[in-house]
């Protein structure tokens, strides 16, 4: 956390700072010049400790640090850890971000608040997957994206009621060196890193054909960013690409990277109740608003990915 906040310095509370996206956007957020204050339930060496749950705790850290921007960050991340704890994916996702926008609301401090959702809210659009826009109806279908959307509707009510400063962020597919496994392209990395060196014997996959939009981690927090610095208050911004590719296809990929023949086995409890064959957005409006447009490629990914997967096998078996 930085010590020393200059006289035009912009002061960030970043709630869920030893996530994966915590991480890289504080490092995105002090290398343009703010003082950032981290916290998360298992705080870090340069965190404090917080449970969005505990109500009290979310308003005296907001009171006492008096940040001009909260990113809240804080929740449980993924779809297939939500079919596994529909209830608990709700408590932290909606319930977590209630207790920040009533710690705003009663301390009076004048903030912005940058909540983060999933492209997962727009539902299964099959001939609409692609080109998905802001304004396109939403359906979740699945306890996570279901938690993301109500998380916004709250919102709302506090930007209606309240007259809060609040920007809504729908990322798509977020990657990048050092994703916790669970995600595609780092257990598809993590097992060809694996298999590469003996550890295992072939690698383990789910469903090959439901396409996505890939967004590198160092994009999507400078667009995180961005929305912070220029994003309209009531809005909602895709963060995407704005191109899709089957898992198949990043499998394909990784495999020609690999150092030898390695073997794939479909492995059923990979497989979500729920899988939306195509999702691939636009941002034409973040773009529109901010400037933003994405800079790393797929094959960038693929490669970024890989190579810390290797690294960390290294380690493992050194």
């Amino acid at each position: 956390m930085c010590a020393n906040r200059g006289e035009n310095t912009m002061k960030a509370l970043i709630t869920g700072s030893e996530g994966f996206i915590g991480r890289n956007l504080s490092r995105e957020l002090k290398d343009n010049g703010y003082d950032v204050v981290c916290c998360d339930i298992v705080p870090g060496a340069d965190s404090q400790a917080l449970d969005i749950m505990d109500k009290q705790a979310v308003k005296d850290i907001i009171s006492t640090s008096s940040p001009d921007v909260i990113i809240n960050l804080a929740g449980l991340v993924g779809i297939g850890l939500s079919w596994k704890d529909p209830q608990r994916a709700v408590e932290l996702n909606t319930i977590g971000t209630i207790n920040i926008l009533e710690a705003i609301r009663e301390s009076g401090i004048k903030t912005k608040l940058v909540v983060v959702g999933s492209a997962g809210e727009y539902g299964r659009l099959y001939d609409h997957g692609e080109n998905v826009t802001e304004d396109m109806p939403v359906k979740p279908e699945d306890p996570y994206s279901i938690s993301k959307y109500m998380q916004e509707m709250f919102c709302k009510i506090y930007i209606d009621r309240y007259g809060l400063d609040i920007s809504a962020a729908r990322l798509f597919n977020i990657v990048g060196a050092g994703q916790p496994k669970g995600f595609l392209f780092s257990d598809f990395a993590g097992g060809v890193a694996a298999a590469e060196a003996g550890v295992q014997d072939q690698v383990l996959v789910g469903n090959l054909q439901s396409a996505r939009d890939y967004v590198h981690i160092t994009d999507a927090c400078k667009a995180l960013r961005l929305i912070i610095e220029k994003g309209r208050s009531a809005q909602v911004y895709n963060i995407c690409s704005g191109k899709a590719y089957k898992a198949r296809e990043i499998l394909d990929m990784m495999l020609a990277l690999a150092e030898k023949k390695i073997q794939v086995a479909a492995d059923s409890s990979r497989m979500r109740p729920s899988d939306t064959p195509l999702i691939c957005g636009s941002h034409e409006k973040l773009t529109a608003h901010t400037g933003w447009m994405p800079q790393k490629n797929i094959e960038y990914m693929v490669e970024d990915v890989l190579a810390y997967e290797r690294e960390e096998v290294k380690k493992q078996n050194a």
